[in-house]
């Protein structure tokens, strides 16, 4: 993805990092099946996003899940979810592959998004995720940030569990050098540190045919129906979510290290200086024994 400074980030990808082309794996009747599948979920998504204002908290977060679990369905896509999320609200953080990533996030944690302004007025999405409280952030108004802040952080004092991409930008999430250069931005994780909230990072790996892939991948200038083609022509996709450890930020954490802490959890193999908890002022608390269950938006985050 294209990017300029700390407010449009870039990642390494390029056109070769995606698929080569080749023939669907699942024939034409199935693929117009999932087609079909697909549009009648974004139907009910219409309807959800004039019911969810209506609902009580657990019954919206219910219909969320159910909905992109749906839509993930209709996809022929196969979730799996290592791990449980705390009772507490947090800052939910994740990695950033394509725009399934939304419905994977959704489908385990139905929290309240942090997404680009554009994406209010996109067909049927954009209603949905008004109505699921989705924090707008407006990218061309760099100034703004420190207000989306402020809100994130609001939320999170109300009881809401806000999601977030802090890598920025999309890539492919196989090749290490393609990840955005300035790595997890770190001004959301002040909402975090503000709202004494936990951090709860998400790590999503997809894989196609049981090996790790950029097939799901949405890149650079590839339009979005030719993503969503190359998905629904898949036979063996599926994404799996893992909840890594809670980070819990003492007042006044410095919250570049709590990014780094967070960056490491989802990206094993951390680049910079390994964190220190009497420096950063951040707890780690393990998660409960994994579990498994088998069942573009881009985020711009300066320093």
């Amino acid at each position: 993805m294209t990017g300029d400074g700390l407010w449009r980030p870039a990642s390494g990808c390029g056109p070769g990092c995606l698929p080569a082309a080749q023939a669907p794996d699942v024939s034409l009747p199935r693929r117009v099946g999932r087609l079909l599948a697909v549009l009648g979920m974004l139907s009910a998504g219409v309807g959800l996003a004039a019911l969810l204002p209506l609902l009580p908290a657990r019954d919206r977060r219910a219909a969320l899940r159910g909905w992109a679990r749906g839509t993930l369905r209709a996809l022929g896509v196969r979730l799996a979810v290592r791990g449980r999320l705390p009772r507490l609200p947090a800052l939910l953080v994740a990695n950033h592959v394509s725009w399934l990533d939304i419905l994977a996030v959704l489908a385990v944690a139905p929290a309240r998004m942090l997404a680009k302004r554009e994406v209010r007025d996109w067909l049927v999405l954009g209603p949905l995720a008004a109505a699921a409280r989705t924090v707008f952030v407006d990218r061309s108004r760099p100034r703004d940030l420190p207000a989306t802040v402020g809100r994130v952080a609001g939320a999170l004092r109300a009881g809401h569990s806000v999601a977030v991409f802090p890598e920025g930008t999309t890539w492919c999430g196989v090749a290490a050098g393609c990840r955005p250069g300035r790595g997890f931005r770190p001004a959301v994780f002040q909402a975090a540190v503000d709202a004494g909230a936990p951090v709860v990072p998400l790590r999503l790996a997809y894989r196609y045919a049981g090996d790790a892939s950029a097939l799901p991948a949405f890149l650079g200038e590839e339009t979005l129906w030719a993503s969503i083609r190359r998905v629904l022509g898949a036979r063996d996709l599926s994404v799996a979510v893992t909840v890594a450890a809670a980070l819990h930020p003492a007042a006044g954490a410095d919250r570049r290290m709590l990014a780094r802490a967070a960056e490491s959890a989802i990206h094993p193999r951390p680049v910079r200086t390994p964190v220190r908890r009497a420096a950063t002022g951040v707890r780690i608390v393990r998660p409960v024994a994994p579990v498994r269950v088998a069942a573009e938006t881009e985020l711009d985050l300066a320093a």
